[in-house]
């Protein structure tokens, strides 16, 4: 495994224009060895240059980038076979070859490669072995993408859209072999829509949009932040007098804050940290309006309400600065 001292990715003060777009904007991060790292963002967000500048496919225009402690961009054949790129969908195979003959060609790029039967049953291809890759369906070209980058043992492995095509059987048993890869000490990066999949899975996550890094952590680290906001639900809807009332109350401790009816007897705080004293008085305030709380979760929202929430708030930002492009 990586035998290097310090991190197995180092993306410091990473940036990167396409004339005058930048689309990485300064990023900085870390992949431990045996450390499986997830970094979001929707389309145009930055994330697959800043993959390929780590793997050596671009050049940064400033900061740096080291993978396994040396630079991509000028590593050479050793490094490169320490490091497993995910190719999508099965991608740059000869569609007349068959599953098993592909993964037995890439093998012999390595030193030391797994054994073909191995990397077949680690991926669930048996059933196909002999089959010509065009004849693959989507899920079976993502196992194929996957035992291509497996089979040389890398030490650092990326991976792109992972579960794209994949069924819930399928998901299931890569959630358990990238278990088994950090157990070995692998560092893994991935870039993914599914964020269901990348809360079960990765230790630390990283937000981005727009060519910067909004947020990174831990999922619970991310769930339990203080930007985090409040959701409560209650057995009768409030007259738009209380919610007035409410929201009235509330801006005591905040003028910023709102409670925002979501329909169905759900509302959402925004504009306060949920710490005691608001959780107090709002539960005191509905009470003597003999509202009763069925759901109230404070700092704990999902991945995907964190995802939106950040990506609102930086694009509202972002539209508000003097000449922000439209």
């Amino acid at each position: 495994m990586n035998g290097a001292a310090g991190p197995a990715i180092s993306v410091d003060h990473l940036t990167k224009a396409y004339g005058s777009r930048p689309v990485v904007d300064d990023v900085s991060f870390e992949v431990r060895a045996g450390e499986t790292f997830a970094l979001l963002g929707p389309n145009g967000a930055g994330k697959t240059t800043t993959v390929e500048i780590l793997e050596g496919f671009r050049t940064a225009d400033a900061g740096t980038a080291r993978v396994l402690g040396q630079d991509p961009a000028r590593a050479g054949r050793d490094h490169r076979a320490r490091v497993g790129l995910m190719l999508q969908g099965g991608g740059g195979v000869d569609p007349r070859m068959e599953v098993e003959e592909a993964i037995r060609l890439y093998g012999r790029l390595h030193r030391r490669p797994r054994r073909t039967a191995e990397v077949i049953a680690l991926v669930g291809l048996g059933h196909v072995a002999g089959a010509r890759t065009r004849r693959l369906s989507g899920g079976e070209r993502q196992r194929l993408g996957l035992a291509l980058a497996l089979v040389g043992r890398p030490d650092v492995l990326f991976l792109d859209e992972p579960t794209a095509g994949l069924d819930i059987e399928g998901r299931a048993e890569l959630r358990s072999l990238l278990s088994e890869l950090r157990g070995e000490g692998v560092a893994i990066l991935l870039t993914s829509h599914d964020l269901t999949d990348v809360e079960r899975v990765a230790d630390r996550i990283a937000v981005m949009d727009r060519g910067r890094l909004l947020a990174i952590g831990s999922p619970s680290e991310l769930a339990t932040s203080s930007s985090a906001p409040l959701r409560f639900r209650i057995d009768e809807r409030l007259t738009p007098d209380d919610l007035g009332i409410l929201n009235a109350r509330l801006r005591e401790f905040n003028p910023a804050a709102t409670v925002a009816d979501e329909g169905g007897g759900n509302y959402l705080l925004e504009g306060l940290t949920p710490d005691p004293g608001v959780v107090a008085t709002l539960a005191n305030w509905l009470a003597s309006r003999d509202r009763l709380i069925l759901e109230l979760r404070a700092g704990g929202s999902s991945l995907e309400e964190l995802y939106l929430e950040l990506i609102g708030g930086h694009r509202a930002d972002s539209a508000s600065r003097p000449g922000a492009p439209g």
